[in-house]
């Protein structure tokens, strides 16, 4: 980080967020994404003062299988949004990013239209190779993207697995993407899809494709309805899209806006917001203890024996484990 930034007072950085001036904004995001002590501070203090800010936003998770088109989706439902006076914000979850350079890189091409759009940004989350730290720095994220007064703020999980579950902890509603051709989808797709998704769109619902999306979008919502829902407040819904026409995308946001009418009357919205914000203090808790632990020079000066005795059952992983935390617990 460079010595401008460095420069920048805590109530620099609140301003800006607040005006949504968005080189600030940037560098905000930035600095929280620093793993420096002194930036982390510093990010600490603007969070705290942001964190107060009021926002009647909705936070949406999207995943999607390979090949269905989620870039062409956000960036539709993006413009979609923006033209109903939202103001958008994407970020992109990518716990793979560090290693393989990640698609997430070429978010701004991928987005051009979106990219451009002045109620629009676009950032993607970068990763320090564990995806606890990306989702600490995406929540941080969230919280400063709706200070800046982006009331939609679009979750894309760029990763697979454990990445989509983590996600769907963070956000108030979650999307899953769909190809038409639901009898074979149906024998690959995890259940735990399933299990954490509000709504499944099938997309690319147009030409040709467009009667195997609607036979898709049946046996979607059969699938949904046999799994026990995670709110008593929503049924899971299945509906079809077309990305590339435009076709059901109002729909799709219609339906979300149901979702947080209905949660919001039966007083489960706030609940959930209030869990999740428990849930991120642990998450940061976790993160950092075992950044402690990465970085400890007695630990790290152990870890190599340990490791051995524990591969040859010289010593229990529990014992082992024992020994590094007291060691921590030790200075």
């Amino acid at each position: 980080m460079n010595d401008s930034r460095q420069r920048l007072s805590v109530s620099d950085y609140v301003d800006g967020v607040l005006n949504c001036d968005r080189a600030l904004l940037a560098q905000a995001i930035t600095l929280i994404e620093s793993l420096n002590d002194d930036h982390r501070a510093t990010a600490d203090a603007v969070l705290n003062e942001l964190l107060i800010q009021k926002q009647d936003s909705i936070r949406i998770g999207i995943t999607g299988v390979p090949g269905v088109g989620k870039s062409t989706f956000i960036e539709s439902f993006g413009k979609q949004l923006t033209s109903l006076d939202h103001k958008v914000a994407v970020l992109a979850v990518d716990p793979t990013s560090s290693r393989t350079g990640g698609s997430i890189l070429g978010d701004k091409t991928r987005m051009q239209e979106l990219s451009r759009d002045t109620n629009a940004f676009i950032r993607p989350s970068p990763t320090s190779g564990t995806l606890g730290g990306v989702t600490r720095v995406t929540r941080e994220t969230i919280v400063l993207c709706e200070a800046a007064g982006f009331d939609v703020i679009l979750v894309e999980t760029v990763g697979v697995g454990q990445s989509e579950i983590m996600v769907s902890q963070m956000v108030d509603f979650f999307l899953a993407l769909m190809l038409p051709g639901a009898g074979d989808e149906l024998q690959g797709i995890k259940k735990g899809i399933l299990e954490i998704a509000d709504m499944i769109a099938v997309n690319k619902a147009d030409g040709e494709m467009k009667n195997a999306a609607n036979r898709a979008v049946m046996e979607y919502q059969h699938a949904l309805n046999i799994l026990n829902p995670k709110s008593a407040n929503w049924k899971p819904r299945s509906l079809s899209c077309s990305a590339h026409t435009g076709e059901g995308l109002l729909a799709i946001w219609e339906t979300i806006c149901d979702y947080k009418k209905l949660l919001k009357d039966a007083g489960e919205w706030e609940e959930k917001r209030k869990s999740q914000q428990v849930e991120w203090m642990w998450a940061i808790i976790r993160e950092r203890i075992l950044s402690k632990i990465e970085t400890h020079e007695k630990v790290q000066s152990l870890v190599p024996q340990l490791e051995l005795q524990v591969a040859e059952s010289k010593l229990t992983p529990a014992l082992a484990a024992l020994e590094i935390l007291t060691v921590i617990g030790n200075g």
